[in-house]
């Protein structure tokens, strides 16, 4: 396995990955960070580009990337990890769920045109999992609240009509699965993992 260390928002960073990756890639899994939790009113215009670079324009560039040659081979998994909150809002988190659902946009049209040369581009929105994203969001709230870590925790886990935090190791599962040779006849859709608690009849 070779690590690269960077900043993914960067050219320089993203060519050093599809170099390691022997110059061409059968699989992509777009991650990067959300935006910390703010009332839109304390973002300025640069946090906002900020933003949509890490959680638009950065995945979209990768792709651009990496999807010729999966078109050539006749293969390619394009996987996106972007949040529940693109289907449902979520306070203070404006700024991930506009980006997010940004690039979800963009590339619907764009898993269409790639489908017949085998290629599959697929988002898939966590909700509340039990991470490191998890526990600073549970950290901010705490603070705010006055309220301990462990109470907000578990708070935030009986919400859940499951009744707990996801584990990762489940998303990991269902990522395996997208990004597998079974998974072909699924493009351009929207898997939601958030315990049930998106509640409309049809996410």
């Amino acid at each position: 396995m070779v690590t690269v260390a960077g900043d993914v928002t960067e050219a320089e960073t993203r060519e050093a990955l599809i170099e390691a990756a022997g110059g061409a890639a059968d699989i992509l899994v777009n991650n990067a960070g959300g935006p910390p939790l703010a009332d839109f009113r304390e973002l300025s215009e640069q946090d906002i580009h900020a933003g949509l670079q890490s959680n638009m324009v950065t995945p979209i560039a990768m792709i651009q990337l990496v999807i010729g040659g999966m078109e050539e081979r006749g293969f390619g998994r394009i996987l996106n990890i972007t949040s529940a909150s693109v289907l449902t809002g979520i306070e203070k988190l404006d700024l991930s769920s506009g980006a997010r659902a940004g690039l979800t946009a963009f590339l619907s049209g764009v898993a269409r045109q790639v489908a017949p040369k085998g290629v599959t581009i697929n988002n898939l929105l966590p909700g509340n999992f039990d991470t490191d994203r998890q526990a600073s969001i549970i950290d901010r709230i705490a603070e705010n609240t006055g309220k301990s870590r462990d109470a907000v925790r578990e708070q935030r886990a009986a919400v859940q009509p499951v009744g707990r935090l996801g584990n990762p190791e489940e998303f990991g599962a269902a990522c395996a699965f997208l990004a597998s040779t079974h998974a072909g006849f699924i493009t351009g859709q929207n898997l939601l993992l958030d315990g049930g608690a998106f509640t409309a009849n049809f996410p």
